[in-house]
């Protein structure tokens, strides 16, 4: 599966990087794809293009503060998930996606 996930929190600094980590660490595990941006202080890093959304399954967003640019995703399938899900949970997020994609 292709998926591709934005992480953010209100700080801007450390959850928004270990829910990136986090997610991607349990989607690859699974043997999915991913590409993950973060949006914290220093702005949108690993910034998800419109190529990179060809294909893509699902789209893992965090719901600690609203995501700039979040109308790139109109029409796809979009799962809110919080950063502590991610750094704590990810495969079990992951998981929540597998099933609601089949």
């Amino acid at each position: 599966m292709k998926l591709v996930a934005v992480t953010a929190c209100a700080a801007g600094v450390a959850h928004t990087y270990m829910a990136a980590e986090g997610i991607e660490k349990a989607a690859k595990e699974r043997g999915h794809e991913i590409k993950v941006e973060t949006q914290g202080t220093l702005g949108i890093d690993n910034k998800i293009t419109k190529e990179d959304l060809v294909g893509v399954s699902a789209v893992i967003l965090t719901k600690d503060i609203p995501i700039r640019e979040r109308e790139r995703f109109a029409g796809l399938k979009i799962f809110n998930v919080t950063s502590t899900a991610c750094i704590v949970n990810g495969p079990k997020v992951i998981e929540a996606v597998e099933n609601n994609c089949k």
